[in-house]
């Protein structure tokens, strides 16, 4: 038999980059290997991950919240592994739905691994994605490059992170491989780590090494991540003050605002675009699949 002609779209949010497959009705078969040749750079497409479009009906994991999000996310990471959430990544999955016509501006609920979540798309282009609660687990974690070591500070957005901050975003090295961190045991499924240094009042700049991509250009759940340690770190928590901490996160390709209220709830803005639309060569993909 021979292999369906499959549609693919490539998108980005602030560079942090996505082949998107849309597949509603749950019915084909991407094995890690085929997402990872997919988002190989050379052979490949070419993507930080895979957001493969899925009504939550059709999926046995998004099953439970079909009744509040028509659309899950079924979010891979560049090597083909599963992964819990991704903020970029919420944000050109809502693109995509508005540019194939599903929804349109306004607010829509997106249904992920890490739960619902949602999403409003503005007039001016920009996306904000309800990202839920942080997590601050008590463990963290010592991270060391090229001899200089940090404290990390444990943050879960759904995903789990490591955030450092730093003198320098140079200290990070290259970050193509995961930087070292003691004790390993704190993150036994491997973490995101984050190095951050400050610009300014409520300004900070970010590098990350995301789990299973190596370093990307952006991360909307490392973004929120820093944001929430940063305010900890500079007594800005609102749980306690009764105010919103806002801060405005530069990533290497480009700049997030994430705002996290009283009641704990963190929304991150930011922008997602749509760049092409194409065919996968299905004797190509055979290739993969045999």
């Amino acid at each position: 038999m021979s292999t369906p002609q499959i549609s693919f779209l490539k998108g980005h949010g602030t560079e942090n980059d996505f082949v998107i497959v849309p597949d509603p009705d749950n019915a084909l078969d991407l094995p890690a290997s085929v997402v990872a040749r997919l988002c190989d750079r050379r052979a490949g497409i070419g993507g930080d991950g895979m957001l493969h479009v899925v009504r939550s009906e059709a999926h046995p994991e998004a099953r439970a919240m079909a009744a509040e999000a028509e659309w899950f996310m079924d979010y891979r990471n560049a090597d083909g592994s599963v992964a819990e959430m991704c903020g970029n990544g919420v944000r050109v999955f809502a693109r995509y739905l508005q540019s194939a016509g599903h929804v349109s501006e306004g607010d829509l609920a997106v249904a992920t691994r890490g739960g619902v979540k949602r999403v409003h798309l503005a007039k001016d282009g920009a996306v904000t994605v309800s990202m839920g609660r942080a997590e601050l687990p008590g463990d963290g974690v010592t991270v060391t490059v090229d001899g200089r070591s940090w404290p990390a500070r444990n943050v879960n957005m759904g995903n789990p992170h490591a955030v450092a901050f730093v003198e320098d975003l140079a200290h990070a090295g290259e970050l193509r491989s995961v930087p070292p961190f003691s004790p390993e045991s704190v993150y036994p499924d491997g973490v995101n780590i984050e190095f951050v240094v400050d610009r300014g009042p409520g300004h900070v700049a970010m590098r990350v090494h995301e789990r299973g991509s190596g370093e990307t250009r952006s991360c909307g759940t490392g973004a929120c991540a820093v944001a929430v340690a940063a305010a900890r770190r500079d007594g800005a928590d609102p749980a306690l003050t009764g105010a919103p901490a806002t801060y405005t996160v530069d990533l290497p390709g480009g700049t997030l605002v994430i705002t996290e209220y009283p009641d704990g709830g963190i929304d991150m803005t930011g922008p997602a675009v749509i760049v092409a639309e194409g065919v996968i060569d299905p004797a190509w993909l055979e290739t993969m699949i045999g």
